[in-house]
């Protein structure tokens, strides 16, 4: 028992340590000027990819949680327009809105840039830019991690920012509270940790997941039947990987 723990616990830690070295990679890329019109375009196709197009699920799954939301608060207190702003505050903005935007990213392009590097590695793409003096972790790796941390603080803007004004608009509508009381409960509610926690969080899953499936991706060896199998494990691994982050960034920022 103690065998298999020992064994489970030093290849989670090979791959969070593959990790950490995947990001300083590609952050060392920043300092290259090489070859910048190739990575821009790369970068700029991750965004359209990861922002972009999953703007619309992101802004429809932001609708119906506020609407859920909504609903629920008011059954519970009523047409308390101050209290419901402050509530929407602490469960979207701090919580839901990065995790739920996490998940979604993880599931499109998570699973893509895996199969993707997967699939270059084993039809030699990889070598042959090696062999002409690209650095992977320039050409492949930073505008990957890049476009998939920016686009997921942007998606969760809008995640944010379509979940308020949706349940405005129903609790006005439906329930006839107040505009004033609504903003004034946001605006009560919002301070600086209320901004920084989720940016924080943001930041931590793009990165993170990002290099995961990234890692995942480059470490298939010569078989197709590897592709779907790393993608999987960069998705599972990207997941837990990201609860565990929130939990713990919102842990420290409670104390």
């Amino acid at each position: 028992m103690f065998t298999a723990l020992g064994r489970w616990a030093i290849i989670r830690f090979s791959i969070v340590v593959d990790i950490l070295f995947t990001i300083g990679r590609a952050g060392k890329s920043i300092l290259v000027f090489e070859g910048r019109a190739a990575v821009r375009s790369v970068f700029l196709k991750q965004i359209y990819f990861t922002g972009l197009e999953a703007s619309g699920i992101i802004m429809t799954i932001a609708l119906i949680l506020g609407t859920v939301i909504i609903t629920q608060v008011v059954s519970l207190v009523g047409d308390n327009g101050f209290l419901t702003g402050k509530i929407l505050v602490w469960v979207v903005l701090r919580e839901l809105a990065p995790l739920l935007t996490a998940i979604v990213v993880i599931a499109r392009s998570g699973t893509a840039i895996a199969a993707e590097l997967g699939a270059m590695k084993i039809n030699g793409e990889i070598e042959s830019l090696e062999m002409m003096g690209i650095p992977g972790e320039h050409y492949l790796i930073f505008p990957r991690i890049a476009g998939v941390t920016i686009s997921m603080v942007i998606l969760t803007v809008y995640f944010v920012l379509t979940a308020f004004i949706g349940s405005f608009l129903i609790a006005s509508v439906g329930w006839h509270i107040p505009y004033e009381q609504f903003i004034q409960g946001i605006l009560t509610a919002l301070g600086v940790k209320e901004v920084v926690v989720p940016l924080l969080k943001c930041v931590l899953f793009g990165l993170c997941t990002s290099a995961t499936c990234c890692c995942f991706g480059l470490s298939v060896d010569r078989s197709v039947t590897e592709i779907p199998q790393v993608a999987t494990k960069g998705v599972m691994f990207s997941l837990f990987v990201v609860f565990f982050m929130d939990a713990l960034v919102t842990y420290i920022s409670s104390l």
